[in-house]
């Protein structure tokens, strides 16, 4: 049979159709965890129980493509209640899958739970963690990172490798010895200081007692992605690589304007993408995470220290760590964070550039203005936004909507969001936010120390950083032109974060202090973004294996009060078990 160049060209145009399709509708990822307490990993130069999944700390990596179906099979071998949360991915249309106390029962102890959740239009550097009983200070966290689909192009040329890099502070205490401290009448809120930083689970190079390092090897001349993330509980820090620059290439699902740095700071909750290439002497050298805020020495424990290792190297790593900014320059600090900008130009999980969708001209529908402050209630120290400290009830807020119409378990819209109570109380703190309506998030931190906000559902776009107090008038210093993308925003000690989120996604949204110590003593609240209309396209029913507990705990009634859930959407064709994970375009 010959073809004419008409038929060759609708064949070519049909195989282009069908990768499209195929890329557009994702694949099915069977994921099986066992989370379990492991005495015998020692992280540090102290036996502590460190929470594992399949023995490994930090967990498995979740490697998935744009739009991709991941079921996850969470079996709790610890011997209480777990949550496991996905932070970044933002659960369109799906916040029965959110992983938080407002939107999920636990896991109990024994049993098993299977999350089903889409990376549906996202890319970039994100990752896990356990988000209730203070279990994230043990470990449970892990990399998850989506890939473009083949048929987007990636703006920048293909790196010989990517390294997930898991940084964050580490105590000596153990978890449940912490909760208990923090909630104590005897404390001032808070812990002392964490006692080390860790890299992916292991701690600083060098440093007496420790035998395990991390250390990623490089061949000369090749470019690296490292995915950077600060998976710690309170403290920011600055992250460098001795002799080598990096280029800033993407955060949390944005692809950035690619600036070139000699260190980066990473803050609670966060992630980066950088690219590093290995151009200097076939050598080794030192990879360093250090504090902000605190003062430090080349020798102290709080002091992050991994090796960057050339493939040829027989030189050991020497000489002083590569120097880095002040931990209390707040300017420098502050001008690194409004240089990372969004890349306007390129395409991330559609073809269409990032720049297609911008707050130049946008429409404001609410405003909230949030102080985050610590506060004194029945004698206990707790953390508040505008004083009101996060009750954390037994039903879920996001189940008491669909079976109760949220009656009798939270008052919507009880506490206000753009003033601060007069006097502190406990609450249960759910604010309306405006469906399909642009909104307005202000950051106070009325803390002596650095904070991180992030909200669950979306990504927002940072739009500006401010000293003292904030006025609507400093509106006109905010930058509207390409404000960054992101879910995670530091807030300044005595100063204010602003970002702007589109709220076209349906559900019941936690918005939270990223530092641990801060979310478990109350600096919470849930966004109940509402559309009424059933259709599943909008916002999916509740999953059919639907954990039930506090008022529903035994049986849920048989309808919602909008009428039945609509029938679950059907998962695309599982993908047999030797298929290829996380495809990359290049």
């Amino acid at each position: 049979m010959t073809f004419s160049g008409h038929h060759r060209w609708l064949i070519a145009c049909t195989a282009l159709l069908a990768v499209f399709v195929v890329g557009a509708n994702g694949v099915d990822i069977y994921l099986e965890w066992n989370v379990a307490i492991d005495t015998t990993i020692n992280p540090t130069i102290l036996q502590q129980p460190v929470i594992t999944i399949n023995g490994m700390f930090p967990g498995p990596l979740v490697n998935a493509s744009t739009n991709d179906f991941i079921h996850v099979n969470v079996f709790n071998n610890l011997d209480e209640p777990l949550l496991l949360t996905w932070n970044g991915i933002q659960q369109r249309l799906n916040s029965w899958q959110d992983g938080v106390s407002g939107t999920n029962c636990p896991i109990q102890p024994g049993k098993n739970w299977t999350y089903v959740f889409q990376t549906k239009d996202q890319i970039g550097t994100f990752f896990y963690f356990p988000s209730i009983n203070f279990q994230k200070a043990a470990g449970g966290f892990g990399p998850i990172r989506v890939n473009n689909r083949i048929v987007i192009n990636v703006p920048f040329p293909k790196p010989e490798a990517e390294f997930d890099l898991l940084i964050g502070d580490w105590s000596y205490t153990s978890y449940k010895d912490a909760r208990s401290l923090i909630q104590s009448n005897n404390t001032p809120g808070h812990l002392n200081l964490p006692d080390f930083v860790l890299m992916n689970g292991k701690g600083p190079y060098g440093y007496p007692g420790i035998v395990n390092y991390e250390s990623f090897t490089v061949s000369q001349w090749k470019t690296y992605r490292f995915r950077i993330s600060n998976v710690g509980n309170e403290l920011s820090f600055n992250f460098r690589i001795q002799n080598h620059q990096m280029v800033v290439v993407e955060t949390e699902g944005s692809y950035t304007q690619q600036i070139t740095l000699d260190s980066l700071d990473v803050h609670v909750g966060q992630s980066y993408s950088v690219l590093v290439t290995a151009n200097q002497k076939e050598a080794d050298y030192y990879i360093v995470a250090t504090p902000k805020m605190l003062s430090t020495t080349d020798n102290s424990s709080l002091v992050g220290k991994g090796v960057l290792h050339y493939a040829n190297s027989n030189t050991p790593v020497s000489g002083p760590l590569p120097s880095g900014p002040d931990p209390f320059d707040r300017a420098f600090s502050v001008d690194q964070a409004k240089s990372i900008r969004w890349n306007m130009t390129a395409g991330a999980a559609r073809p269409n550039p990032q720049g297609t969708f911008n707050v130049s001209n946008v429409t404001l529908s609410q405003t909230f203005i949030l102080h985050a402050s610590m506060a004194n209630i029945s004698g206990l120290p707790r953390y508040v936004v505008n004083n009101v400290s996060y009750l954390t009830l037994d039903t879920p807020l996001k189940l008491a909507d669909q079976f109760a119409n949220g009656s009798d378990v939270y008052q919507l819209d009880q506490f206000p969001v753009q003033s601060v109570k007069d006097a502190a109380e406990y609450g249960v703190f759910v604010s309306t936010g405006n469906h399909k309506g642009w909104i307005e998030l202000v950051f106070k931190n009325d803390l002596d120390v650095m904070d991180a906000w992030h909200l669950d559902g979306f990504g927002f776009y940072v739009v500006g950083f401010g000293d003292g107090d904030w006025q609507p008038e400093l509106r006109s210093t905010y930058n509207l032109l390409d404000p960054v993308v992101r879910s995670t925003t530091q807030v300044y000690p005595g100063g204010w974060t602003a970002v702007y989120a589109f709220l076209d996604n349906p559900g019941m949204w936690n918005l939270r202090s990223q530092n641990l110590k801060n979310w478990y003593l109350g600096q919470e609240l849930y966004v109940r973004v509402y559309d009424p209309d059933p259709n599943p396209a909008k916002e999916r029913p509740p999953p059919e294996n639907i954990l039930l507990c506090g008022k529903f705990e035994t049986s849920a009634p048989a309808s919602s009060p909008s009428g039945p859930p609509a029938a679950p959407v059907p998962p695309a064709a599982p993908v047999p078990a030797n298929a290829a994970f996380g495809q990359t375009p290049w």
